[in-house]
């Protein structure tokens, strides 16, 4: 991949040296995985950093005989950055939801380039801080009710991954036990909300194309404010 199409596909990269982005990319590895293959296992954290240049994952934790998702990722995102960074062990894996295209970067790669643009430094910590934020937004909305919380998730999908089109913006059909897990509230919950924003025509669940097709973000950020 092209540095110029790299920068412009990934947040992290806007504004980094081109020469130092260059370097970077001419070490990287391309990695194409099927829906429900594993993509890092638990022992793997820590060894690359990982970008999604195309389809969903989600990152699980794994307690005792259940693995629980904790994020959904899509294009443009990036995972296996903090393991690299304070190098201890995780109990975590990451799935892939749809057909998902990757390419990684060594850690002790990630970590020069790191240091040779302060630049891209700088971004890194903003868009880690960023992440930071969302896990206290959600954190602060254990008291609201389920459909607040679920709106906060798909919202932020929407602002995050969500792709234009002329039903408004897409994202991936996330199973909705995984939507329960992130959001926490039960799947008879999940299910239920899901099936009235649809009927609201708020959203657009279309399952042959694993699309739902977020159509009143208006609506849905009002929801998710209350």
């Amino acid at each position: 991949m092209k540095t110029e199409a790299f920068s412009e596909l990934f947040p992290l990269f806007k504004g980094a040296n081109p020469e130092t982005l260059g370097g970077l990319l001419s070490n990287a590895v391309k990695h194409e995985y099927p829906p429900g293959r594993a993509v890092l296992m638990e022992d793997s954290w820590g060894n690359a950093i990982y970008f999604v240049v195309s389809g969903w994952v989600k990152v699980r934790r794994l307690s005792n005989d259940r693995a629980v998702s904790m994020a959904i990722l899509g294009q443009g995102a990036f995972f296996g950055e903090m393991a690299i960074l304070d190098e201890s062990p995780r109990s975590n894996d990451v799935l892939a939801l749809s057909p998902v295209r990757l390419i990684s970067v060594t850690a002790q790669r990630f970590i020069q380039t790191l240091f040779k643009d302060p630049q891209l430094h700088h971004r890194m910590l903003q868009l880690m801080v960023r992440r930071l934020r969302e896990t206290n937004i959600r954190s602060q909305l254990g008291n609201r009710q389920p459909a607040v919380k679920l709106a906060n998730i798909l919202v932020e999908l929407g602002e995050n991954y969500g792709q234009k089109s002329a039903e408004g913006r897409d994202i991936f059909n996330i199973p909705y036990q995984d939507l329960a897990d992130i959001t926490g509230i039960t799947l008879d919950e999940t299910s239920k909300i899901m099936k009235t924003l649809d009927s609201k025509n708020w959203i657009k669940i279309d399952p042959s194309h694993q699309t739902i097709h977020l159509i009143n973000l208006k609506h849905l950020m009002n929801l998710a404010s209350k």
